[in-house]
């Protein structure tokens, strides 16, 4: 039996608290008479990523090694609990490399852990410019239901979410189908009508992935499908919140319309992130630069390629911000993600011992983490 303790401010209460871990699971929080100098909070649990510190899920050449070494990094940057993102490709590709995360999570503890299911961003999207980002046109397609089951065979029933567009004609019945199985389905990458989104709803979808990104940069001025989104409160929508892909009044606008019980942050990294300043060669997007700021974008241009910073980062810069608390903002990317991912993100004895103790500057905008432990397993901060 292994057992270690965890002290710090807890960064929901604000309260100094001890953490007692035995086996992987949190026996008991109680009180610390100390006054802690560092912060403690659940592991953060990012429902999308598309790599990591040089490790692409996306880039066709993904196998179990790939997925492992991505577990660690995410791991060692206070994400414990993430959903590998694979975006619309052939189904030959997607199958690959639904195969090679089953395949990691079969042979590592720690991967079965971090990876609850996979998250499948499209195919089926809107073909247009704008609505469709950065995903290739053409392997976009309508909801294929022989084609979802083809995934789950392939992967051992290991896909639980999937982000698509309803403007398809058969979307509705897709969207229930998929929810009688117990597939989370998202709303992402649109150029649907409210009528339709109102649909989607009615047929069960829950969520709405990025919301403002994904979507054409003209709209009607009303109605449209932002304002559908967020004013339906049986949808949860995630955002990046990375200082790039949505200005601060935008976010800070979104997340009162939807409040913070139904918001979400998600990181949306690309392989790119965390990687340092500099021009590199990506599979979407070619010749690409990754600024000082944080900013990943075609090369010459300010065109976005892409989120490049982790999901810490993202917290710590709205933390720092006018936006949201910080207490709002760990609860966005913990406990909130968490409900979609089996209950994690949450301090309480008998769950998961993921946790982080790590001392967060305010004025710098960033945390800077000391210990992350996946379910009791100590990883390597960055």
């Amino acid at each position: 039996m292994s057992a270690r303790s965890l002290e710090g401010r807890n960064v929901a209460t604000g309260r100094d608290v001890r953490i007692l871990v035995e086996d992987g699971v949190i026996r008991r929080i109680e009180e610390s008479p100390a006054q802690a100098d560092s912060w403690v909070a659940p592991g953060f649990v990012d429902l999308q990523v598309n790599g990591y510190g040089g490790y692409d899920l996306n880039d066709g050449r993904v196998d179990a090694d790939v997925v492992l070494a991505l577990t660690r990094r995410l791991g060692a940057a206070g994400t414990t609990t993430f959903l590998p993102t694979l975006i619309t490709a052939g189904e030959d590709s997607i199958i690959a490399a639904l195969r090679a995360i089953a395949r990691a999570r079969q042979i590592d503890p720690m991967a079965a852990h971090a990876i609850p299911f996979v998250h499948v961003e499209g195919p089926h999207i809107a073909p247009e410019d704008g609505s469709r980002g950065a995903h290739p046109r053409e392997h976009v397609r309508p909801p294929d239901l022989a084609e979802f089951d083809r995934w789950q065979r392939a992967s051992q029933n290991l896909v639980g979410m999937v982000t698509l567009s309803p403007h398809w004609e058969n979307a509705a019945e897709y969207i229930a189908a998929l929810v009688s199985r117990g597939v989370l389905v998202s709303l992402g990458h649109t150029d649907a009508a409210p009528e339709q989104i109102r649909a989607a709803i009615d047929a069960g979808a829950t969520l709405s992935t990025h919301l403002g990104n994904g979507v054409s940069a003209v709209l009607p001025r009303h109605p449209n499908l932002l304002w559908t989104q967020l004013g339906d409160d049986r949808l949860t929508a995630t955002f990046i919140a990375d200082g790039h892909h949505l200005p601060p009044d935008t976010l800070r606008v979104m997340l009162r319309a939807k409040g913070i019980e139904r918001s979400v942050l998600v990181s949306d990294s690309v392989a790119l992130a965390g990687m340092p300043p500099g021009t590199y060669r990506s599979p979407i997007g070619g010749a690409v630069e990754l600024r000082a700021d944080g900013r990943l974008c075609m090369a010459g241009s300010d065109f976005l390629a892409g989120a490049a910073c982790s999901l810490a980062d993202a917290v710590a810069r709205l933390a720092g911000s006018s936006i949201c608390t910080q207490q709002e903002a760990f609860r966005m990317a913990t406990q909130n993600p968490g409900r979609f991912a089996g209950g994690r993100g949450v301090l309480r004895p008998g769950t998961s011992a993921d946790l982080l103790r790590f001392s967060f500057d305010p004025h710098s905008c960033s945390l800077r983490m000391q210990t992350v432990l996946a379910e009791g397993v100590e990883c390597l901060p960055c």
